[in-house]
């Protein structure tokens, strides 16, 4: 079999899942089958597929048809254009979670210019955020929290593979608590799902994704209440929070931000969607 007909194949078969990027899956799935990029794949559609790696891509197959997610198949995950590994001990990176962390960028680029100041990353999970605000804002010492020692461990190593672990603290613990002092920037990527959506997603969120990464209780806002009610202690003068929050969370997080930040400016903004998802407090 050639490697373009292997494609079309194993694009089908992705399609069978209900997947609505098929192509794309199959496509990382055959890289990661003959370890090679892009480019290269289709310099070689004509090529005949080596039995080894064709072997390789069918078990791959094997696993994303029993909807396992292809970022855990291949074991890594694009965020803001950076490469991060991945592993079911934490959520895979969406990207919505790009309007976080650009929101937060600018903020700290117009706010401390050319100063050192202090960004928290409640809830780390894999570290997108906290290595995405280490690796842009070079003065930046960033703290990034998480219950989880697994999720600790990933996050670390994913800091050191975009060479700024020395500027990034890990610590364990529940959401604000274990940070001891006030930080200029707050990021915070939550659970936020209702447990009524949680028990409606696809196999590949909540058969494979960690539900505690995800489920936000009731309304998805339990984490979200308990971010706020922490926050009035932790947050720095003239510093601002960003928590991303579900579409149709809006008002309820815009009114539990202004309840603990009585005298901030608090705005909803939306993701590239046009949907609500994320709650600024700039205090």
């Amino acid at each position: 079999m050639i490697i373009s007909e292997a494609l079309r194949r194993g694009t089908r078969l992705v399609q069978g899942t209900g997947s609505d990027e098929a192509r794309l899956e199959a496509e990382l799935l055959l890289m990661h089958a003959l370890r090679t990029d892009r480019v290269r794949l289709y310099q070689r559609l004509q090529d005949e597929l080596p039995t080894r790696s064709g072997d390789y891509y069918q078990r791959l197959l094997g696993r994303r048809l029993v909807h396992e997610p292809t970022p855990y198949i291949i074991g890594h995950k694009e965020f803001l254009g950076m490469e991060f590994e991945v592993a079911r001990s934490t959520l895979i990176p969406r990207p919505e979670t790009e309007t976080l962390v650009e929101l937060a960028i600018d903020f700290a680029r117009d706010r401390y210019a050319n100063n050192r100041f202090t960004a928290v990353d409640v809830g780390t999970g894999s570290g997108v955020i906290a290595i995405a605000l280490a690796y842009k804002l070079p003065k930046a010492r960033v703290i990034a929290t998480d219950v989880s020692k697994r999720a600790l461990a990933l996050a670390r190593r994913n800091a050191r593979r975009h060479g700024v672990a020395a500027r990034i603290e890990f610590v364990e613990g529940d959401t604000l608590l274990p940070v001891e002092l006030r930080a200029d920037v707050i990021a915070a990527n939550l659970p936020y799902v209702t447990t009524a959506d949680w028990l409606a997603t696809p196999p590949e969120i909540r058969e494979w994704e960690p539900r505690r990464a995800l489920d936000g209780g009731g309304d998805g806002l339990r984490y979200i209440r308990r971010l706020f009610r922490q926050a009035p202690e932790k947050l720095a003068r003239k510093g601002a929070l960003f928590a991303e929050i579900g579409d149709r969370q809006g008002a309820s997080a815009r009114t539990l931000a202004k309840e603990a930040f009585p005298e901030a400016e608090v705005e909803v903004r939306p993701d590239l969607a046009g949907r609500d998802r994320v709650i600024c407090v700039h205090a």
